[in-house]
């Protein structure tokens, strides 16, 4: 099991543990899609990658439960993120 989801440091930092599945769910969908990571993380584990992203602050949920790269797409250099609004 990832050492960080036993803390609850990546709970509060999101908002809730529904909001944390939530996120990490949205973000595994979007990375199986294809989308990259957002840091530099060595691991074959794309849960570990989401738990990386989340705690380094490179993406959260917004308001309407959609998942957001901070800064904006523009920041990451590449594609904007999937629409995973439908999933």
């Amino acid at each position: 099991m990832i050492d960080a989801l036993k803390e609850e440091l990546i709970v509060n930092k999101v908002g809730g543990r529904f909001k944390l599945s939530t996120l990490i769910q949205k973000r595994l969908a979007a990375i199986n899609a294809g989308a990259r990571a957002l840091v530099d993380f060595e691991s074959d584990n794309q849960m570990e990658i989401v738990v990386q992203e989340i705690l380094q602050d490179k993406i959260y949920l917004d308001s309407s439960s959609k998942v957001q790269v901070s800064g904006g797409p523009d920041s990451t250099g590449g594609p904007p993120e999937l629409d995973l609004s439908s999933l």
